[in-house]
């Protein structure tokens, strides 16, 4: 969800401002990168809504757009940075790495790589060689202080002492992040970064980067860099890939819409008004700007984000929701046959269920009654409802239900109080015991409009089948 909120950022700024915006795949990690990650990532945005100007199945005119298929530029880069004196090679093991580090920590100084090979001798580096040591490659930190202004933090600065040297490329050649984004960055131009506040910290070795690519002529300029604030989980804690609330597949999954989850993901840091928390995506681009984002953490909240994706079902157009909730209708989530299902008892019950979900995959629990041979009634909700004189009651309303006029759903619902009325009974106590007998549940759709499109046949049998339950 931290991705699809920095995603949304980046595309509200970009298309606020009339900018080319550049999705790039950043997929230099064979162990965790695949083909399938890379189709389920492009499937995710898509559905999400959101389009680049520049990218996979685009194109433009830096491509490629995966870093996998980039390699080459990043090495010819890391040759120029070596050879202009930037970069340095670096034939310390992890272990001494580590124990120079404690050393550090226990003296009270900065525990950052120290420099051990920023100046070695000929004869240094051929003993390293004759031992046999791969080296990575390591930037040279200029010994300076780095400022700069964030678009969402303002004036930050970075003192040298922390900031040390840095790893650009692995032993094995393979370039890290902190050499690729900033050399794709530079090729493709880019003006603007929006990302993490967890990147924070790498925002100045990445600054002292850009202005040795640019003595390089390999980029124009350093681009402006907006730092977002993390979403925080429960417990007030980061929210990591790894926690169950976070993945995006789930929400789709459980049907939440996309204009419902954009619309809660961009109040993590940012609010269309005081007053107003319920907007279209257009309303968010036509106001968003990067400055109004609180640099403050922002907690993710499951219910609020099912509320406004709910306000977000109800502005649907009918005929809209009849069709996104197709999925939910069908298996693997219809528990009935697929012969069951009644094309015009849907279509008649749907504008009762858009007012009453959450999500989409609600629909299912809502209208099974219709579909299935018989209600599924747990037995909280038969003991719940079926209190003494039960049976009576439901006798009397089934005379008369079986008088009523099942043109009109008031009239249901005058047979239905005038059995309660002849028991003692108010609307709502009187209704309880029918709606579970027919429905299987204490709460549902509008219980007379439900009936109705059931129809009289099958109401009358249902309670003809819980009368028997309880007499038996």
């Amino acid at each position: 969800m931290g991705l699809v909120r920095t995603a949304l950022f980046n595309w509200a700024f970009a298309k606020h401002h009339q900018g080319t915006l550049v999705f790039r795949i950043e997929d230099t990690d064979a162990a965790r990168d695949s083909e399938e990650s890379y189709t389920q990532l492009l499937d995710s945005m898509r559905w999400l809504g959101f389009d680049w100007d520049e990218g996979p199945e685009v194109g433009g005119p830096h491509a490629p757009y995966r870093q996998s298929q980039r390699m080459d530029l990043y090495k010819e880069v890391a040759q120029k940075l070596l050879d202009a004196g930037h970069a340095y090679r670096c034939y310390c093991s992890q272990d001494e790495l580590d124990t120079r580090r404690e050393a550090a920590r226990a003296a009270g100084k900065p525990s950052g790589y120290d420099g051990h090979c920023r100046a070695l001798t000929a004869a240094q580096v051929e003993e390293y060689q004759a031992q046999g040591r791969e080296p990575i490659v390591r930037f040279r930190m200029p010994d300076e202080t780095i400022t700069f202004t964030d678009l969402v933090r303002g004036e930050l600065t970075f003192t040298p002492e922390n900031v040390p040297d840095y790893g650009i490329v692995r032993a094995n050649g393979a370039p890290l992040y902190t050499l690729v984004n900033p050399v794709d960055d530079a090729l493709m131009e880019i003006t603007h970064v929006l990302r993490g506040e967890d990147l924070l910290s790498s925002t100045p070795r990445q600054i002292a980067l850009y202005k040795a690519l640019i003595e390089l002529g390999v980029a124009k300029e350093i681009p402006s860099f907006g730092h977002l604030p993390y979403v925080m989980g429960e417990g007030n804690k980061k929210l990591s890939k790894r926690d169950p609330q976070s993945s995006l597949n789930l929400y789709r999954e459980r049907g939440f819409l996309p204009e419902g989850l954009l619309n809660y993901l961009s109040l993590l840091g940012w609010s269309l008004s005081a007053d107003q928390d319920v907007f279209s995506i257009e309303e968010m681009v036509a106001a968003f700007e990067i400055s109004d984002v609180n640099p403050n953490p922002a907690r993710f909240d499951l219910k609020k984000c099912e509320s406004i994706n709910g306000d977000h079902i109800r502005l649907l157009d009918v005929k809209d929701f009849t069709e996104r909730c197709r999925p939910w209708l069908q298996a693997p989530f219809a528990p009935w046959a697929p012969e069951a299902f009644d094309e015009a008892k849907w279509q008649a019950v749907a504008p009762h269920a858009q007012t009453r979900l959450k999500v989409l995959s609600e629909i299912t629990d809502n209208v099974d009654f219709l579909f299935l041979p018989e209600p599924v009634a747990d037995e909280a909700s038969w003991t719940k409802a079926m209190k003494e004189g039960s049976d009576a009651l439901l006798r009397t309303a089934r005379e008369q239900l079986e008088a009523a006029d099942w043109t009109s759903a008031e009239s249901l619902k005058e047979a239905v109080l005038a059995a309660g009325e002849a028991h003692g009974l108010k609307l709502g106590k009187a209704q309880a015991p029918v709606r579970v007998a027919v429905t299987g549940r204490t709460v549902g759709l509008p219980l007379f409009e439900s009936l109705e499109i059931l129809g009289k046949e099958t109401t009358l049998a249902r309670i003809d089948a819980a009368l028997a339950k309880l007499a038996a």
